[in-house]
């Protein structure tokens, strides 16, 4: 209810239209598959599930006037009836996130970003996740394009990172990082009330990363956000991401000749 009536003060509910609203040619779309079993939220992504999910590929860097290092970020996707998990896996050099509290400004640190707009035939809100180096969440509700709503909260969620090489300590050479997180669906209620999702839904969905810090800061993101400068906040430049029924490694080769 407090979401309700924060969003009702943001002023009216900008309409997407009907399927999924105002889209950039060319978007990608995400084929995202059930786990075949539970998953430990460890950072690690050493599961058989995770094994077997595919790769988004590495992110676009859409902005050349960037002169800081392009190192390569990509993301696996899985859902079971609780909940979507997504992981990242993140090159790097020197792994670098001081914040500790939840709802600090993560992006100023090593950071990974999904928007996830679940209703996209509603309107253009979304639901934002903004996580860094060290497991660190800020969420809110973007009620697009009126304002952020700060005071919304994920409940139930898990996260965790996994480190190759040191926190913080810019004497050694990182190998990279990756995060894990478990985003229970009961909280996106407010936009699609309808969960575990069908098979075939279609939402809509953003992945970032924010790499660095200062003069040498890039943010690289799965599809291009269409913005003039680094920035992923622009929902029409938002990619699909569609749920399948299916196990995800179980798609059996088709016999020969079809």
């Amino acid at each position: 209810m407090l979401l309700l009536a924060l969003v009702a003060a943001c002023g009216p509910v900008h309409a997407g239209g009907k399927g999924l609203g105002p889209m950039d040619p060319g978007v990608p779309t995400y084929l995202c598959k059930r786990a075949l079993g539970p998953i430990t939220v460890d950072g690690k992504l050493d599961e058989d599930s995770w094994g077997k999910a595919e790769s988004t590929g590495p992110f676009v860097f859409p902005w050349p006037e960037q002169t800081g290092d392009k190192q390569r970020t990509a993301v696996k996707l899985l859902w079971d009836d609780e909940a979507l998990y997504v992981g990242y896996t993140c090159a790097d050099t020197d792994s670098t996130a001081v914040l500790e509290e939840r709802d600090d400004p993560t992006y100023k640190d090593d950071c990974v970003e999904i928007f996830i707009n679940a209703a996209p035939g509603r309107s253009l809100f979304y639901y934002g996740c903004e996580m860094n180096a060290r497991g660190v969440m800020y969420d809110y509700f973007m009620a697009w394009p009126t304002c952020l709503v700060q005071q919304f909260d994920l409940q139930g969620f898990e996260l965790a990172t996994d480190i190759a090489g040191t926190l913080n300590d810019s004497s050694d050479k990182d190998k990279g990082w990756t995060l894990e997180v478990k985003i229970p669906f009961e909280n996106l209620d407010g936009l699609a009330p309808k969960f575990p999702p069908d098979d075939g839904v279609r939402w809509r969905i953003q992945m970032n990363r924010w790499d660095g810090t200062g003069d040498k800061r890039v943010l690289s993101e799965w599809t291009p956000s269409g913005k003039k400068v680094p920035d992923p906040h622009r929902p029409a430049g938002f990619g699909i991401l569609e749920f399948s029924e299916e196990e995800v490694g179980k798609t059996e080769a088709l016999p020969s000749g079809h």
